[in-house]
């Protein structure tokens, strides 16, 4: 199996699970659009599912998003079980993750194009969701100690978080920030690292929501105009 064959088996369960769990009566599934293969099509409303990777959407969004309303919908695993199976396709066992994704993990990839939601056709979709992990045995698989993951399933979805200006992206921000604040008080605040605090604090303030005050010891300061 090539690696491209097994990042499609990645994607492959979550993605089909989540167009159908999105689908409405009527919604046109896989429709060329412009050139491009469109997830769901609602009426004029184009609806992308993407699970990773939004630099990949540069061109379909380039070439699309001036003449249609276009949502794009991305998971989030606030829940995830690790499911590990062996080349027989047998269960050898299954454990709770105690990773749980928040929405503001979703700047790891808004990073690709931070003002996208300054443009009125663009609307983004947070859904938090309980994931399963599937892994099989690869002894190349040095980073998770000889095991690949093979597949995503959905399990559930938790919650839905949209974004459709600039503006609702202060919903990111966890409470209790100092005023104003560095990217080390957002990392606390958040409990992530300070890589992605930096990201989320640059998509933020890229989309006109943040401000920069100036540096301290603890680096830039930013503040909600």
């Amino acid at each position: 199996m090539t690696s491209q064959q097994i990042g499609v088996l990645r994607e492959q369960h979550l993605h089909a699970a989540l167009k159908e769990w999105y689908r409405e009566e009527g919604d046109l599934l896989e429709v060329g659009v412009g050139g491009f293969v469109i997830d769901l099509v609602r009426g004029d409303l184009l609806i992308e599912i993407q699970t990773r990777g939004f630099s990949s959407m540069r061109r379909k969004l380039d070439r699309l998003l001036d003449e249609h309303p276009f949502r794009l919908v991305h998971p989030v695993a606030a829940e995830k079980w690790i499911r590990k199976i062996d080349e027989a396709g047998c269960e050898v066992s299954r454990r709770r993750s105690p990773k749980r994704g928040i929405a503001a993990d979703v700047g790891a990839e808004l990073v690709s194009f931070p003002a996208l939601l300054s443009h009125p056709n663009f609307t983004l979709e947070v859904l938090l969701v309980q994931e399963e992990e599937v892994r099989q045995p690869d002894p190349t698989a040095w980073r998770r100690n000889g095991w690949k993951i093979v597949e995503r399933r959905l399990v559930g979805i938790l919650e839905r978080v949209v974004f459709s200006r600039p503006e609702d992206l202060v919903g990111l921000l966890p409470g209790g920030l100092p005023d104003p604040f560095t990217t080390a008080d957002l990392a606390s605040g958040l409990g992530r690292s300070r890589h992605l605090a930096q990201e989320v604090a640059y998509c933020l303030r890229e989309a006109g929501v943040l401000s920069v005050e100036g540096r301290s010891k603890g680096g830039i300061e930013y503040r909600h105009p």
